[in-house]
């Protein structure tokens, strides 16, 4: 007797691959495209946004962003160009934004499992568990910068919104913030690569898996 695949599970493989194409032709087209068709990416880019509220994904990342990115790179802008350049340095950050949005979108949409289980389609079997696995990372991420943020806050760094408005505390940013989350996420990619080798994994090309 024959075993087909199920039609949920091809589905689903569908689904994310096509999701994967999409990403990566709006984030690609948010660097690329001329600035006339940046409103057209603005509706295209809104309607992701309003189906990944409604899958329950929290705006608050895309709020964050928006805001680190426009302090930093107006203030960039304003101290090299002065005020002659502002509306290029806004375009900019619109430009960032646009390319984060797909992203956030897929990692409310698709599971990281599904997306490693299409990846294999094309990819080794390693690279595309690397892959998954960093996308995996992305809200540990967030909640790690948080909770050093808040730590070193507490402490006395200046680095608080109205501190970082002077550049000569930027450096803190990166000493107290920046440094210390590069080091945590080396220590849990450290773990994982041991984890994976514990199980094995790598020794078959194609791994088998189970479906929750």
């Amino acid at each position: 007797m024959s075993c087909g695949v199920h039609p949920a599970s091809r589905y689903e493989g569908t689904f994310t691959s096509a999701s994967l194409i999409l990403v990566l032709l709006l984030s690609s087209s948010a660097f690329m495209l001329p600035d006339r068709f940046l409103m057209t990416l603005c509706a295209c880019n809104f309607v992701l946004v309003l189906h990944g509220v409604y899958r329950k994904g929290s705006v608050t990342v895309l709020v964050k962003v928006f805001s680190v990115q426009l302090a930093i790179t107006m203030a960039l802008y304003y101290l090299l160009h002065g005020q002659e350049q502002m509306l290029q340095g806004l375009l900019a950050v619109l430009r960032v934004l646009l390319a984060f949005i797909p992203g956030w979108w897929l990692s409310v949409t698709c599971a990281p499992e599904k997306i490693g289980r299409v990846l294999t389609w094309i990819l080794p079997a390693k690279w595309a568990f690397v892959i998954t696995a960093s996308i995996g990372l992305l809200p540990l991420m967030g909640k790690e910068m948080r909770d050093i943020y808040q730590a070193q806050c507490l402490r006395g760094a200046r680095i608080t919104p109205k501190a970082l408005r002077d550049p000569r505390n930027w450096h803190e940013l990166v000493s107290c913030v920046l440094l210390p989350l590069l080091i945590q996420l080396l220590k849990l990619s450290k773990q994982m690569a041991t984890a994976a080798q514990f199980r094995y994994y790598g020794t078959n090309d194609k791994p088998t898996y189970w479906k929750f």
